[in-house]
């Protein structure tokens, strides 16, 4: 990718003061203008070298920019993304980093001038931690960002969303909103949601038996509640399904119980065990990061 002249960052926290830094360190755009609502924090995000420079008024900080990356939560990325393309230049190219998508993609394709510009993002990175102090200029190295183009989705775009997100260290995959949404559910949204059920089904006077396992099961419930019932809420439909098919296999568990059924058990048990090997060896695979990588099934 060339090097950018400006690049603005609506919403400054983790995503979003990550990318600036990647952005700077990678000497990768000449200016990084920070968004926010709170002039304090747009400060901490310049002293800690995530953006060059922060305002709070989207409209200035977007007028010359090359690239507009909106890292608000999901359920005011539509209306952020529709406001930046309002006042961006003809020529910008917008994205996100929202966690959800189908939601988002079809809000914004609504609007002509911001369907024109518009590439849908989810770079797979992050942590339970929010807040620009907690940025990282290698959040993204080696991680997977999700591209949701549609057939509305213009073509030039989508190069340089490839071309800027590659360039931020990620590894790209593309499909279409509703996929992504359906497997998120899955991979990411109902696990962030076990986590908070198992945190709060142990009562507090348990708590100095609770070791490992309570520990790394419960982690991300230490998330932002308001994040998350955003995420939730705009990926309902899919979350509730993957419910269902947690309840199916806890069913099943629980009549091998019920039974004393010890082959069930360790059978229930291997097919785990076997799926998260699988995960620790894909995590161990270098994969290139020249262009996108295959589809998942």
């Amino acid at each position: 990718m060339e090097r950018l002249d400006t690049v603005a960052i609506v919403g400054v926290g983790l995503i979003g003061g990550s990318i600036g830094l990647s952005l700077r360190n990678r000497a990768l755009a000449s200016e990084v203008v920070g968004v926010g609502r709170d002039p304090t924090a747009l400060e901490s995000a310049i002293h800690l070298g995530a953006i060059d420079r922060g305002t709070t008024d989207l409209s200035a900080a977007v007028a010359n920019a090359e690239v507009v990356v909106v890292c608000t939560p999901v359920n005011r990325i539509a209306d952020d993304v529709r406001r930046a393309a309002e006042s961006a230049p003809s020529g910008a190219l917008l994205t996100d980093a929202g966690s959800s998508k189908r939601q988002i993609v079809l809000a914004v394709e609504r609007h002509p001038r911001s369907a024109a510009v518009f590439v849908g993002a989810h770079p797979l990175a992050g942590s339970e931690r929010r807040g620009v102090d907690h940025a990282r200029a290698d959040l993204f190295d080696g991680r997977v960002c999700v591209l949701t183009p549609t057939s509305r989705t213009n073509r030039e775009r989508v190069c340089r969303a490839r071309a800027f997100w590659t360039a931020l260290g990620c590894r790209l995959i593309e499909m279409s909103p509703a996929e992504h949404d359906e497997i998120v559910a899955y991979t990411s949204h109902l696990p962030h949601a076990l986590a908070a059920a198992l945190a709060a089904i142990v009562p507090c006077e348990w708590l100095s038996l609770a070791a490992g396992a309570y520990r790394d099961g419960t982690r991300v419930a230490a998330a932002d509640a308001a994040l998350w019932t955003a995420i939730f809420r705009e990926n309902r439909g899919p979350l509730l399904k993957a419910l269902g098919t947690l309840r199916d296999r806890l069913d099943v568990f629980k009549y091998a119980l019920m039974t004393d059924d010890e082959v069930a058990i360790r059978r229930w048990w291997d097919q785990a065990k076997e799926r998260r090997e699988r995960f620790d060896r894909e995590l161990d695979t270098p994969e290139s990061t020249d262009g996108p990588l295959p589809r998942s099934t």
